[in-house]
């Protein structure tokens, strides 16, 4: 295993999935894994105690010091801490203080997160974004969208705007790649549906600047100069390490969430 040949600080980033579950140590200055990620299949009894479990065993693969943090950046909304409410994982988290849960499980002071303000906050410290004042939206395309805001590099999480009403849907039902999998459309008409979606986002925002990422921002060149903003569009940089940079940086930072 590769490890971190500086002495920058670390931190820990975990992204959890309904499929995996991948963790890597974070270099802190500049954003970079400091070590080789590695994953672990998610259980299929995804329960908090089994998935806590596979968090420590991810931690415990890397001769880390004992003052590293662990951020973890989990596919639910987060009330400081609390699942709200779970789609891909077995329905007893709902309620559960993850936080509390992981540092049980690890020993280690944590932080959770909502996976899509995860790779936001990745974006705005160390990839498409950094140094942008102002008001910033990344987007997360991929089976739904997933919402980040910043506001001069704060987070104000949980904004779920891929769930906004447009045109009578949900936004996400017809503007998300899946969409564009599951109907067969060409990069052209998805992208008279992005524009929908991202100018009625604009007028709501006003933001600065929007970053666009999701596995599908690999493919940025083919839509997203067929969108017409008043922000620039731009694709993320980070991409699959977004979410594990942006836990990582949370969990080192005094207040890493303030409404």
């Amino acid at each position: 295993m590769q490890e971190n040949s500086t002495d920058h600080p670390l931190a820990f980033g975990i992204d959890v999935g309904g499929s995996g579950i991948k963790g890597a140590p974070v270099d802190l200055v500049t954003g970079e894994l400091a070590a080789d990620r590695k994953r672990i299949k998610t259980p299929s009894a995804s329960t908090p105690d089994a998935v806590a479990a596979i968090l420590s065993e991810l931690v415990d693969s890397f001769d880390l010091p004992e003052d590293v943090p662990v951020g973890v950046a989990f596919p639910a909304p987060m009330d400081h801490g609390v699942v709200r409410f779970i789609a891909n994982l077995d329905k007893s988290w709902k309620g559960v203080n993850l936080p509390e849960l992981v540092h049980d499980a690890t020993g280690r002071r944590c932080t959770a997160v909502n996976d899509a303000d995860a790779a936001g906050v990745g974006e705005q410290r160390y990839g498409a974004a950094k140094g942008v004042d102002g008001v910033v939206l990344v987007a997360t395309l991929g089976t739904g969208i997933g919402s980040a805001l910043l506001v001069d590099g704060v987070l104000v999480p949980n904004t779920e705007l891929g769930h906004l009403e447009i045109d009578g849907h949900d936004a996400e039902s017809r503007a998300a790649d899946s969409a564009r999998e599951r109907e067969g459309l060409s990069w052209e008409k998805w992208a008279k549906r992005l524009q929908r979606y991202f100018e009625t986002v604009e007028m709501l925002l006003s933001p600065d600047l929007v970053v666009v990422g999701g596995g599908v921002s690999k493919h940025h060149e083919k839509y997203l100069p067929l969108l017409d903003l008043r922000a620039p569009i731009i694709p993320a940089t980070l991409r699959n390490a977004a979410g594990i940079v942006g836990a990582a940086a949370l969990a080192a930072a005094e207040r890493p969430l303030v409404r």
